[in-house]
């Protein structure tokens, strides 16, 4: 019973990290990075497809993304998807490929990534709370039902708590790599 509570809890911890990362990915530095593009849908044969299922997409410097379509008529498709998704980027084309060059950040702009990060890290570590509280639960109504002794119980929470202790630890340093990378000029 208390093994799989501390399983279940490391998965739901697990997910709570990982659905950040996803998220801090797709907050824009200053250098190019093609997870930017995770979000964009191009019109293909009238069906929204993502754009790395119909061109390679890859980062040939720091500044500069470079979409290359399967399909060259797609090439207007994918232009008119990027200028739409928002991120702040024009693209370029020429016969073959699609260049997105990464504008610098300004500072006013980076200060405002910054708090979208901190949101993001709040955000996580309300989930990982979750898990704690859904932990803590299960091993308190195992513990009044008899399941499991008091003494395991106990024990159990601790374990709890220090799980929780290095998801939040793991998601701060994450914050701060984020925050690093945003600020660096």
């Amino acid at each position: 019973m208390v093994n799989d509570v501390l399983k279940s809890l490391d998965a739901d911890i697990d997910k709570a990290i990982e659905a950040f990362n996803r998220d801090l990915s797709k907050v824009r530095t200053g250098r190019a990075n093609t997870t930017m593009l995770d979000g964009v849908r191009v019109d293909y044969y009238g069906t929204p497809t993502p754009l790395n299922q119909v061109a390679a997409v890859s980062a040939s410097d720091p500044r500069l993304i470079v979409v290359k379509p399967w399909e060259k008529r797609l090439i207007p498709e994918i232009e008119k998807a990027i200028r739409e998704a928002g991120l702040g980027i024009n693209p370029t084309s020429d016969s073959e490929v699609v260049r997105l060059p990464i504008p610098a950040l300004t500072q006013e702009r980076r200060k405002e990534l910054t708090k979208v990060v901190n949101r993001l890290a709040e955000d996580a570590r309300v989930a990982v709370r979750g898990c704690r509280r859904d932990a803590k639960e299960s091993l308190e109504a195992a513990g009044k039902a008899g399941k499991i002794p008091e003494d395991d119980v106990d024990a159990s929470l601790k374990k709890v708590q220090t799980a929780i202790d290095n998801a939040v630890k793991k998601i701060d340093d994450m914050l701060k790599k984020k925050q690093t990378e945003i600020l660096e000029v």
